[in-house]
């Protein structure tokens, strides 16, 4: 990475100007991590929905393009590393990021996109707009070459439920095959995995690894764990890591994170624990699970 010019990320996905969350959540890992991020905000709001009160709106489809245009206009898409999405206010500004995507790939055909399929969770059921989930099970996932589903999500999409750890490697691979070259579901708990344990897998051309870290007996989880362990992975990946050292390094710097988390805080300690984004503590092994 030249120290000059590092290399350029656009985050499209939400945004709050309290806690850590989308943006909020994806820039800054990304920064200390050597990527210039330019991110596009989806909705802008006080604060996580989870509070139960907050302020602010959802952006449309025109916001984002409009936002496009200028950096079109200056030249920066085309200098693109990579495209990271997440939480969508509506299926029209997803579409907008699908375009801006084929764009650039017309310039830098090895340009990445990461689709964070935010959708739902455990618990929460779905709570996105009710397009969303065609949206991305139809249009996105072809489109993407690196998808971060959670457990809930990956059944959302794939609508199976992994009876057993290589079950979830099979149907994996199944979502492979529509479209993203690597596919990595995030708190994984299957039959075969200790109670105790929660596991990402992540699954490419090549293999299978999983990582089991220790369940924390937090109270709530705090948010946008998904939202820094997508960014993180990603700038691992873009920084030339293999995927069984990204998915170790991501994982290592989200449990990390929320292992630094005050009992009932509701967001992740980024700056104060920031060197963990850089050199996290300590590491879990991607075990091999299967090949490719």
């Amino acid at each position: 990475m030249s120290a000059t010019q590092p290399p350029l990320v656009l985050s499209i996905q939400s945004h709050v100007a309290w806690g850590h969350v989308g943006n909020a959540a994806a820039v800054f890992p990304l920064q200390r991590l050597g990527f210039e991020v330019l991110p596009i905000h989806t909705v802008q709001f006080s604060n996580h929905t989870g509070y139960g009160q907050f302020r602010g709106q959802v952006f449309g489809a025109e916001h984002v393009r409009e936002v496009l245009l200028g950096l079109r206009e200056r030249g920066v898409l085309q200098r693109l590393s990579a495209v990271l999405s997440g939480y969508l206010g509506d299926a029209d500004s997803g579409r907008v990021i699908l375009e801006v995507v084929g764009e650039i790939r017309q310039h830098n055909p090895s340009v990445r996109y990461l689709c964070d399929p935010v959708m739902g969770d455990v618990g929460r059921g779905v709570f996105v707009n009710p397009a969303i989930p065609d949206f991305l099970r139809d249009q996105a996932l072809p489109c993407a070459n690196i998808i971060t589903p959670n457990q809930f999500e990956f059944e959302l999409l794939t609508g199976a439920k992994p009876a057993s750890l290589q079950d979830a490697v099979k149907i994996a691979r199944q979502l492979r095959g529509r479209g993203p070259d690597v596919v990595v579901v995030t708190s994984l708990a299957t039959p075969d995995i200790a109670d105790s344990e929660l596991g990402t897998l992540a699954v490419n051309g090549q293999g299978a690894w999983l990582v089991t870290t220790p369940r924390l007996a937090l109270h709530p989880l705090p948010n946008g764990m998904g939202d820094v362990f997508s960014a993180t992975l990603l700038g691992r990946l873009l920084a030339g890591q293999p995927l069984p050292q990204a998915l170790e390094l991501a994982t290592a710097t989200l449990y990390a994170l929320v292992g630094q988390t005050a009992e009932g805080a509701r967001d992740l300690p980024l700056v104060a624990e920031q060197e963990q984004i850089v050199a996290p503590a300590k590491r879990f092994v991607a075990r091999q699970i299967s090949n490719g």
